[in-house]
């Protein structure tokens, strides 16, 4: 892929820093504004979203005049954004967190639906500069544009100069706290500047909780900050990170897939936002403030490896909360509440992130027919009871569901795992998953008692595998994207990730080769050929993230292990500055591209982690 890319006024989406409180999230750019929030949830209408419209809200709080940090990274083992800055008379640092606190009650912003934990977010977005040396002149500016930049609100201060001020649109109303005078311009701009000198501190804070409660000064924003970075720091405590050079990006890893948990109910979003482009100026752009069920499979995996079995048991409790389709059967995907109803639409006012348009949001594939998504569920279900060492009553009606689905629907066509808007096929990846749907109902059917139904389920499993390897091979024995044609498809992955041929079988060998020789830029994996298939979308597209790190574990699965490590190293080294992937790379540009931070591609990442510590720890123990 070519890119002649004039200079941009967005920020590459590499440079922007994840901010968490596990109800909503929050991008920092470099220049210190927050360029990204929705409120008071991941998938609410932004306040900020200067992320896809420069004119679309932002709020900035860094030394006056100056854009250019000399270093930003996160508190160790934590989602708190630590910013340094050198200007002409001083140094100074900046803090940013969206706070978590002691549970001190019901949550009357975002209703739990699960258990509360000991602790929850505070509602609050608290930013704290700190004079290290000399003097500097702090600059505030809030200027929210709510609903996607669709409407602006009036600022009403407390006082003349005061530090406190007001403003709300429609049933979103925030609060801004500081210690620093502020002054209203335009009624929608809420400005503030002060010199601080060495050892002051300055503080703002933004609420939208139902009481708009916030810091009283300057220690007590402080010491909300402090408070968060130990509660990520314990969290991160609780997961099991093994003594390894890979253990810093599985750390990150971690703290990202919980950063997009949804406390209330533990579903898990995507990725934080909507519209970061797959192709630059193009239309491949895409909401993924959902949970997807197929990312189930990926998420159980991750968190068991990790030992957080509550932040699995939470996901799978939501999964089997989930209202199912007419036939019994589970959409692909649902709201963070669990709502089934995701339609589509544009704001065709808003420019998008570097012109690239529409912008949408919603997500107009929530109704296709995706045959993968009852094996995601089955595997799912049966790692949890694996791990758990027992079925829940209430997921066996969930388990009896998809695989009567599953069985009912295998020979159909569909739209695959990537959600192609062409017309529907017979997906290679979709008959692999309908075979994981019922070789592990079969194994669920076995654990609970039930031999009629095992046998059954297993004697279908055995049809579909026949029909793969009949149907889904090309004339040198590679798995092919669908039955009508020979071209490659990254999904086909997915065979060596569930066991569909042993590790040491020459078809998935030569499959997953075809893949890491024919399917790759530079060595990076294309999900498919956007001219060789069907997708309903013109444009061409970067390498997908989460395909790479499948290679990096097909790889470890066919004995490849040295090409492995190289595509994992290779992985590592495109990180953005802050550990964190998008959801593709643009080989020739050197540039992340789509929503960000992904879960899918943070998933893999853990999953090809785990395949090659374990493999040298095996290989340790026969020393």
């Amino acid at each position: 892929m070519t890119s002649n890319s004039p200079a941009s006024p967005f920020p590459p989406i590499a440079e922007y820093a994840f901010l968490s409180n596990c109800h909503t999230g929050a991008l920092v750019a470099a220049d210190g504004s927050v360029d990204w929030l929705c409120v008071p949830r991941f998938d609410s209408p932004s306040v900020f979203g200067s992320l896809l419209d420069r004119g679309a809200g932002e709020f900035r709080l860094a030394p006056y005049g100056i854009n250019v940090p000399s270093t930003r990274a996160y508190d160790p083992g934590t989602n708190v954004l630590v910013t340094t800055w050198h200007t002409p008379t001083g140094w100074v640092e900046v803090r940013d967190a969206l706070t978590m606190g002691p549970r001190t009650g019901e949550d009357a912003t975002t209703p739990h639906t699960r258990p509360p934990a000991d602790d929850d977010a505070e509602h609050l977005l608290v930013r704290t500069a700190t004079c290290l040396d000399g003097s500097a002149e702090i600059e505030l500016v809030c200027e929210p544009a709510f609903d996607y930049g669709r409407t602006r609100g009036t600022w009403t201060l407390d006082a003349p100069g005061g530090s406190t001020a007001d403003i709300t649109v429609g049933d979103v109303h925030l609060r801004l706290h500081t210690d620093l005078a502020l002054g209203v311009e335009g009624g929608d701009s809420v400005r503030g500047r002060h010199v601080l000198n060495a050892g002051d501190t300055a503080f703002v804070a933004l609420s939208w909780s139902a009481s708009l409660d916030g810091p009283r000064d300057a220690a007590d924003a402080a010491a909300r900050i402090t408070a968060t970075r130990e509660f990520w720091r314990r969290w991160l405590g609780r997961a099991r990170l093994p003594d390894h050079r890979l253990r810093p990006y599985v750390e990150r890893s971690a703290l990202v897939i919980k950063g997009l948990t949804y406390m209330p109910t533990g579903a898990t979003v995507a990725a934080l936002t909507t519209s970061l482009p797959e192709t630059p100026g193009g239309e491949r752009n895409w909401d993924y403030r959902y949970t997807w069920i197929r990312d189930s499979t990926f998420t159980l995996q991750a968190l068991h490896y990790l030992l957080l079995d509550w932040e699995a048991d939470e996901f799978m409790q939501f999964v089997a909360d989930v209202e199912p389709v007419e036939d019994g059967g589970l959409q692909i995907m649902y709201g963070i509440d669990g709502r089934r109803d995701l339609t589509e639409s544009t704001r065709d006012e808003l420019t998008g992130y570097q012109d690239a348009r529409p912008v949408r949001i919603g997500n107009g594939a929530f109704d296709q027919r995706q045959n993968d998504v009852y094996g995601s569920v089955l595997d799912s279900i049966l790692l949890h009871t694996r791990r758990s060492e027992r079925l829940p009553a209430r997921l066996w009606p969930l388990v009896e569901a998809q695989a009567t689905c599953a069985a009912a629907i295998w020979k159909e066509p569909d739209q695959g795992i990537w959600e192609a808007r062409g017309k529907p096929q017979h997906y290679v990846s979709s008959k692999i998953m309908c075979w994981v749907a019922m070789d592990r109902a079969a194994q669920l059917a076995a654990i609970r008692g039930e031999p009629e139904l095992e046998a059954g389920w297993s004697a279908t499993a055995d049809e579909i595998k026949a029909d793969i390897l009949e149907h889904g091979l090309d004339g040198r024995g590679v798995l092919r994207q669908h039955y009508d044609t020979d071209a490659l498809d990254a999904s086909t992955l997915l065979a060596a990730h569930f066991g569909l041929l042993p590790g040491d079988d020459p078809r998935l060998h030569a499959s997953v080769l075809a893949i890491a020789d024919e399917l790759t830029e530079n060595g990076f994996v294309l999900r498919y050929r956007t001219d060789e298939t069907d997708d309903g979308m013109s444009g061409k597209e970067g390498t997908f993230v989460i395909c790479s790190f499948w290679l990096v574990s097909a790889l470890m699965v066919v004995g490849e292990e040295q090409r492995a490590l190289d595509l994992m190293e290779r992985l590592l080294r495109i990180a953005s500055p802050f550990g964190l992937y998008a959801e593709e790379f643009e080989v020739d540009a050197a540039r992340h591209l789509g929503n960000v931070p992904q879960a899918f591609s943070h998933l893999a990442l853990v999953e090809a982690a785990a395949r090659i510590i374990l493999a040298e720890r095996v290989r340790e123990m026969s020393l």
